[in-house]
């Protein structure tokens, strides 16, 4: 039975019939925001396949949405018809949410057979009534205080989820009729009139409405309450309006007790409070009691009681609470004076500065400007001085007239004068200034006299001016020599040295620097005696006062350290093979040149390179011009020499007019010459031009590399680089396929495949060859589409159903006669057979072969979105690097 609807299936797919299809679906609609649940969005209908398999139950269901969303389901209505309803477990709001989901349905058949289609959803926009917000929706509680004047009690506002958005303003109303109350369009309630608690107006009920442009209203309730005031005006008892107090009093000192009462019907006449309103540092009133104390010290003679001892106050009481009714009286309180400031100064610690060469009479300072009396009325308000005394002060300072505080000058304060210096330039005095009353109060007055030094005398330098000698080669920082300045005023100051001019090279600007503090004169580089010998120097130096300059002569004395320098520096010669001893080799010569030598003081030698002595200069000494010889015949056919191309490095040393002695201790400088020699083998063809014989010369070119053909390396570099990157990325290849071909070895199927002849013979017989692996499952899971269980390798990633003949219906074999009944079911029936085949031979659906789709009727595969292909089948055993099958078919 099952084998027979399966083959119906397979027939209907293979011929191109009727598939699983959602009918009215993908589609668009429409549902209205804040909709209940179960409120129906679309209907559709599945249209069965043509093995007319039912829908598994639970199908079709709604698999993923965009954006993701629990608002919708798939029901069930009858038979093939089904509907999309919202849940109301999220709430649709075109507002703030989204506007439109995009539903993917997916529908199943029991044969594996699906489809998926999508269904738009947009949320449309219903027009919703005002809302109040927060506890205003429930009303609340207004509190307004009696005898206010008319005006603003309280804003209403209310939002909707349309006019706002559109900016349209809401409506507003007052329901409840008031005299006393009324309320704008834009929802601001006000009161009309004065409200008199007394008069029974103690609370109200306003009913406010809120209308939106579509007509939909909304209510809520403005309780008000008003609030009683006390009203009644307190009164001073207390008859005293003026007090004379002494000064000095001490801090919380009670100097005024000021009593009040209230006549208030409602029993606030016990609860007064006082206050002072105007500003005073000097009293403090209790505010339950009435009393004023003393807060700060009060001096008759200092400040504004000094101009005015009257101090006038505002008191103020208040009945209780705040808001009450308050009332004020003016008091006024007399400081009166008593004796109890001692004289006294702006200062009483003095320091200044004396010049040493002030006269003497010179007055110094005048104590009646600093000093004072507070005491406002004589005779506490008279003072005198004391005369000086201290260590120093005698015979120098005195007082003019005696007691009148002025201080001169009477002795010498030569800076220089060694009675003054063993003093420190330094004299301190002590005077006292006091009361001629009683209690003779008295302060000490310190006075500090410091002396001035003055700029008698000039900076002068131990010497009229300066010569030093330092030699060429003395390296930076060198101690060239060290001038020194003295200044005979006292204090000693700190001299600061410089160089105002010379010591210029033509590489820096000075090759001098001295020490600005010890005048010690260095090298900053090597001098060089061949460009200035002499440097002349002028130094400076300078205390802040005075400043002095001074000559020094710096004599660079020359050493030998240049080297010789030769022309041509190197050079190229060519001779030929036989040429004769003793002759000038191409005429070549040396030039050279020494700035700090003799032309007479070179000696030439050659260094390495000259084998067998073949080359040789003369002169090779006493002369800066000398020319390269052949010094021996070339010996190639003998074997003695073997070495066409010479490399001669020639020394040129400038000691020659040294002795050994002297030589030792000398600076001897070398120069270098390079000269590469070519030695010709013997010419090929004489020629004779003149009739005196001469030697001709033949030149053979050879290659030779010339800095114009700078592409040649270039080429020869790149394409090397190129080669070898070739070579290394052959070797990666090499690497990565025998490591791909040769890691694991797979086991073959012993069993032989089918002869070629048999093939041929057969008709309308596919030919399967598997290879199957040993697959260890070690592990189950739960396949998210069918519900079935499967195992799995974790390594391989290999699956099967687990008990899966349990699971899978058992088929019989299909009836010869269905083989012929048309070309098309004649496939199919082979591709069942083929099924079967692999299914016998894999040992159940772990090793069945995966199934070829077959038209146009992919629908057939069982594919969820966002799932990988094939889930229904979890055997990875069929996958083609396992399972290997071929099919041929006869035409």
């Amino acid at each position: 039975m099952w084998e027979a609807i399966l083959l119906l299936v397979l027939l209907g797919a293979t011929s191109g019939g009727g598939a699983l299809r959602l009918i009215h679906l993908p589609a668009t609609s429409n549902v209205a925001e804040n909709s209940p649940p179960e409120t129906l969005v679309h209907t559709f209908s599945v249209n069965l396949s043509a093995s007319l398999s039912p829908v598994i139950p639970g199908f079709p269901l709604i698999i993923n949405s965009s954006p993701l969303t629990e608002a919708f389901r798939v029901n069930w209505l009858s038979g093939t018809n089904f509907e999309v309803v919202t849940t109301g477990k999220e709430q649709l709001d075109f507002e703030i949410g989204p506007n439109i989901y995009d539903l993917q349905i997916y529908v199943k058949d029991e044969v594996g057979v699906t489809d998926l289609q999508i269904l738009t959803v947009q949320v449309t926009d219903v027009n919703e009534p005002p809302q109040f917000q927060g506890r205003l929706a429930e009303g609340i509680d207004l509190y307004i205080a009696e005898r206010e004047r008319p005006g603003f009690i309280y804003q209403v506002e209310a939002f909707d989820p349309e006019d706002t958005r559109r900016n349209i303003p809401l409506s507003y109303f007052l329901i409840s009729s008031s005299n006393n109350f009324g309320m704008s369009a834009n929802g601001t309630v006000f009161s009309t009139t004065e409200l008199d608690f007394e008069a029974g107006q103690n609370s109200c009920h306003l009913i406010v409405e809120v209308r939106d442009s579509g007509g939909l209203e909304a209510s809520t309730m403005l309780r008000l309450t008003i609030v009683n005031i006390n009203d009644e005006i307190p009164r001073f008892t207390s008859p005293t309006r003026v007090y004379s107090i002494p000064e000095e009093l001490s801090l919380g000192t009670i100097v005024a007790n000021i009593t009040a009462e209230d006549p208030d019907d409602e029993g606030f006449s016990g609860h007064l409070l006082y206050s002072i309103t105007t500003v005073s540092n000097y009293f403090l009133i209790n505010q339950f009691t009435g009393t004023i104390h003393v807060a700060q010290r009060m001096d008759r003679d200092a400040g504004e009681l000094r101009q005015n001892p009257a101090i006038s106050l505002e008191v103020m009481v208040r009945d209780r609470p705040f808001g009450g009714q308050e009332n004020r009286i003016q008091i006024t309180f007399v400081v009166e004076d008593i004796n109890d400031n001692p004289a006294t100064c702006r200062k009483l610690t003095f320091s200044f500065m004396v010049s040493e060469r002030a006269a003497n009479g010179t007055s110094l300072l005048d104590l009646n400007k600093f000093c004072f009396d507070e005491d406002s009325k004589a005779p506490n308000n008279k003072f005198n001085f004391t005369e000086p005394s201290g260590v120093g002060s005698n015979r120098r300072f005195l007082q003019d007239p005696a007691g009148s505080g002025k201080i001169v000058l009477i002795g010498d304060l030569d800076y220089e004068n060694p009675s003054n210096l063993a003093a420190g330039n330094k004299y301190i005095m002590i005077i006292q200034v006091q009361d001629i009353a009683p209690p003779y109060y008295k302060n000490n007055i310190y006075i500090s006299i410091l002396t001035s030094p003055e700029n008698e005398f000039p900076l002068i330098f131990d010497r009229p001016s300066y010569v030093f000698n330092v030699s060429e080669i003395r390296p930076a920082r060198t101690r060239v020599g060290q001038v020194r300045a003295t200044d005979g005023d006292f204090p000693q100051s700190s001299i600061i040295y410089s160089i105002s001019s010379g010591g210029a090279s033509p590489q820096l600007p000075n090759i001098f620097w001295i020490h600005p503090k010890t005048g010690e004169l260095q090298l900053i580089r090597k001098a060089d005696y061949e460009t200035t010998p002499i440097y002349i120097l002028s130094i400076q130096a300078t205390n802040g006062e005075d400043t002095g300059s001074v000559t020094v002569t710096v004599n660079i004395i020359g050493q030998n350290d240049e080297k010789p320098m030769c022309t041509p520096n190197s050079y190229f010669l060519t001779i030929p093979v036989d040429l004769k001893v003793g002759t000038n080799i191409q005429n070549f010569k040396l030039t050279c040149t020494d700035l700090d030598s003799s032309p007479t003081s070179f000696r030439y030698s050659i260094g390495p390179g000259n084998i067998n002595n073949h080359f040789t200069f003369s002169p090779n000494a006493g002369s800066n011009v000398t020319r390269l010889l052949l010094a021996s015949r070339f010996d190639y056919a003998g074997g003695l020499d073997k070495t066409w191309d010479y490399t001669l490095l020639v020394y040129i040393t400038d000691d020659n007019l040294l002795s050994g002695r002297r030589n030792a201790e000398a600076l001897v400088e070398t120069g270098t010459v390079t000269l590469s020699i070519k030695v010709l083998p013997h010419p090929t063809t004489i020629i004779t031009t003149t009739p005196r014989p001469r030697i001709t010369y033949q030149i053979f070119r050879e290659n030779i590399y010339s800095p114009s053909a700078w592409y040649v390396p270039f080429v020869i570099t790149t394409g090397s680089i190129l080669f070898l990157g070739l070579l290394v990325s052959l070797i990666i290849l090499l690497a990565n396929a025998t490591r791909r071909h040769c890691s694991c070895k797979t086991g073959k199927d012993k069993k032989p495949l089918a002869k070629k002849e048999d093939v041929k013979k057969a008709k309308r017989d596919t030919v399967v060859e598997t290879v199957q692996m040993s697959t260890v499952f070690d592990g189950e899971a739960v396949d998210p589409v069918t519900r079935k269980i499967y195992q799995f390798n974790s390594k391989t990633g290999a699956r099967k159903w687990k008990d899966s003949f349990n699971q899978m219906p058992e088929w019989t074999e299909p009836s010869p006669q269905g083989a012929a009944v048309a070309p098309g079911r004649v496939a199919a029936a082979e591709e069942w057979e083929a099924w079967r085949s692999v299914s016998k031979e894999g040992g159940g659906p772990s090793g069945k072969a995966p199934r070829k789709d077959i038209g146009p009727s992919s629908r057939s595969e069982d594919v969820r979105p966002g799932t990988p292909k094939n889930r229904d089948q979890p055997s990875q055993a069929g996958h083609p690097s396992n399972h290997k099958q071929k099919s041929k078919r006869e035409e």
